[in-house]
């Protein structure tokens, strides 16, 4: 045992000098991996690991930083996954953060240069969608020892701007660690916002390369494991006796479920307080899953792209109780949906910039604890229960409801095409509540928000704050290593696909069992549609040959994505018809590989039923325009936009 007059050796083997602290002597790349694998979060005391791991695709700008920083640490302290696009390695993080309730995330270390500003549209996704990553990129060098440096970025009115600046405003934080010194305090910061519900979302160290491979004597204690316990913020009793009241004076009343009840693992105390009120539950995209698809409380989707039932609700409604939701324009109907004269909104948010929204009464907290609070407060207070008729009016809404999906999804002819419904109908029929389907972007949203049976709370994954084309693959590279006992599956058309199908092949190399079930419809459907009803007349949304005019209307386009797909190293099952596409996700589902399901959809009419827009969205048109599909979607947009109003 040592004495305090002979100091223990350090780390290093070199002698501590007495009465002085010990130090490791490492270089700044070393000690941020050093540190991040000791990093924790902590709630309702379960811990768990705070970085999980780093993806990163090297260059000059972190290959001798990070990468054998990496590399020193070892795969057990900090794992690495090797990535083929930046974009894509931050979708895969925010999937991985997802699945994990933002208890835990990735990092992500690129080169300075193009890799760096790669990172930007992923960054933005985390960011709007409120989910935690750490973004690592190089930068160009503190010193300047040579002006310019390759990838530099020179600006004729600041010395010290590189391309990593365009992170700033799609970052919750920002630094640029040009001396050693500064990386302690900046580490702490960004740990802080990592895992505040509040504040989290994409943070940003910027990396000098010259800095990163710089050694500094680092005290030990940095070093040491650090728990950031996440609490459940309860609501103010004021504003919690106030919601009590607008509660119990209401006649028709909807909660509105947002992501903050997964985010906060509300969903137990959601069942709770329907169970006890018989108020029923819209969802957002991602509020969806917060009940079970079959409880009788659980009217669907809310908004756009929302349910009959949800929406003539949402219509009625004297009083919405938005818990955990920031009321996107798909939500609110673009401020059309909620339209009750003397409409009032509670809404229950750990954000108190969300929960003043709508001029909510704002009930600031954690969404399990304030729902929880709710539901004791009104039993406290006498109780309070819906109307019957209220309760039979909506129950029976929901069963219309669900005969219209039946029907959509039902297939009259096994051996034609499927329609895009009986693709996700086929889908329904062999998924179990483990399940997870992954998707972003197209018209695939529209039709799970309004369409899918939601079996489980982790079930149904929609990154739409961003709805990022090329988020699936990833996303759902994330999803499975964040939770490798449950099938994933990412839905994807093809114009997604061709944006962003370069994970296929980390998820090969990494043997990441992901289902991809990809959808050929020969262009951007969902932006098609969307030209057609403003008067744009599918312009530019074909994947198709010019015509003799110089129109994209000639024949589809000779791609093979399937056989892109199998170039890349996924198993790849062809389905031709209703019946074949049944027989392939199921052999799919079985796969220990991770494996492609590729259908060319049939043609679609005009939407009806459970397809058709039950709310409108607010995306101008031409006020001017000679060509009459112009003129006649100007006087619609007129006629809908008569409606809206500022919720005061």
């Amino acid at each position: 045992m040592n004495s305090p007059a002979d100091p223990p050796p350090a780390p290093d083997g070199s002698q501590r000098p007495p009465g002085r602290p010990v130090t490791r002597r490492l270089t700044v790349a070393q000690a941020l991996v050093e540190f991040l694998a000791h990093q924790y979060t902590e709630r309702d005391g379960r811990r768990h690991r705070l970085i999980g791991a780093c993806w990163g695709i090297f260059g000059h700008g972190n290959v001798a930083g990070l990468g054998q920083a990496l590399l020193e640490t070892g795969r057990q302290r900090m794992p690495y996954l090797q990535g083929r696009n930046e974009q894509a390695m931050v979708h895969a993080a925010t999937g991985y953060a997802r699945q994990r309730n933002r208890l835990s995330t990735h990092a992500v270390t690129t080169s300075i240069g193009p890799g760096a500003t790669n990172l930007v549209t992923g960054a933005a996704q985390a960011t709007i969608n409120r989910l935690p990553v750490l973004l690592l990129p190089g930068d160009t060098f503190a010193t300047r020892p040579a002006d310019p440096v390759l990838q530099q970025l020179e600006t004729a009115h600041s010395g010290d701007v590189s391309v990593n600046d365009a992170l700033r405003p799609v970052s919750r934080w920002f630094d640029r660690i040009s001396r050693p010194e500064a990386l302690v305090p900046a580490l702490l910061q960004a740990m802080r916002v990592l895992t505040d519900p509040v504040e989290t979302g994409a943070v940003t160290l910027a990396l000098p390369q010259d800095v990163q491979a710089e050694a500094y004597d680092w005290p030990e204690e940095l070093f040491t494991d650090r728990v950031w316990t996440v609490r459940r913020a309860a609501p103010d009793p004021a504003a919690l006796a106030d919601a009590v009241r607008v509660v119990r004076s209401a006649a028709r009343p909807l909660i509105v479920a947002g992501g903050g009840v997964h985010h906060s693992e509300a969903e137990d105390a959601l069942r709770a307080l329907v169970e006890a009120t018989g108020i029923p539950v819209a969802a957002t995209q991602a509020g969806k899953g917060a009940l079970r698809h079959d409880h009788p409380g659980d009217v669907g989707a809310v908004g756009h792209t929302g349910t009959a039932v949800a929406d003539d609700l949402a219509r009625s409604a004297d009083l919405v109780i938005g818990v955990g939701t920031r009321y996107s324009d798909f939500t609110t109907a673009s401020n059309t949906l909620f339209a009750d004269p003397a409409v009032r909104f509670v809404n229950l948010n750990v954000a108190s910039f969300d929960a003043h929204k709508m001029s909510a009464l704002p009930l600031v907290a954690d969404a399990r604890a304030g729902l929880e609070a709710l539901g004791a407060a009104l039993e406290q207070a006498g109780g309070y229960r819906v109307d019957d008729g209220y309760e039979a009016e909506y129950r029976a809404g929901k069963e219309r409801w669900e005969r219209e999906v039946d029907r959509a999804y039902a297939a009259g002819d096994e051996d034609a095409r499927p329609t895009q419904a009986q693709v996700l109908g086929a889908l329904d029929a062999v998924v179990g509540e483990e399940d997870v389907v992954v998707n972003a972007a197209g018209s695939l949203p529209g039709d799970l928000h309004r369409l899918w049976r939601a079996r489980s709370p982790r079930q149904y994954h929609l990154e739409y704050g961003y709805s990022c084309m090329g988020y699936e693959i990833p996303g759902a590279i994330g999803v499975r290593l964040a939770a490798p006992d449950r099938p994933v599956w990412a839905l994807v058309g093809d114009g997604t696909y061709l944006m962003m199908p370069t994970e296929i092949v980390t998820a090969v190399q990494e043997n990441v069992n992901i289902k991809l079930v990809l959808l050929q419809n020969h262009g951007y459907a969902s932006i098609g549609g969307l030209s057609e009803a403003t008067g744009a007349e599918r312009f530019g949304t074909a994947y198709r040959f010019r015509d003799a005019d110089g129109g994209y209307t000639g024949d589809p386009l000779p791609v093979d994505l399937a056989a892109n797909a199998a170039s890349l190293g996924m198993e790849v099952l062809r389905a031709d018809s209703v019946r074949q596409l049944r027989a392939a996700l199921a052999k799919a589902r079985a796969s220990e590989r991770p494996t492609c399901v590729y259908v060319e959809t049939g043609a679609a009419g005009a939407p009806s039923g459970a397809l058709r827009a039950q709310a409108w969205w607010d995306v101008p048109v031409a006020e001017t325009a000679t060509r009459p599909a112009a003129v006649r979607a100007r006087a619609e947009y007129d006629r809908e936009a008569a409606a809206r109003r500022r919720h005061l």
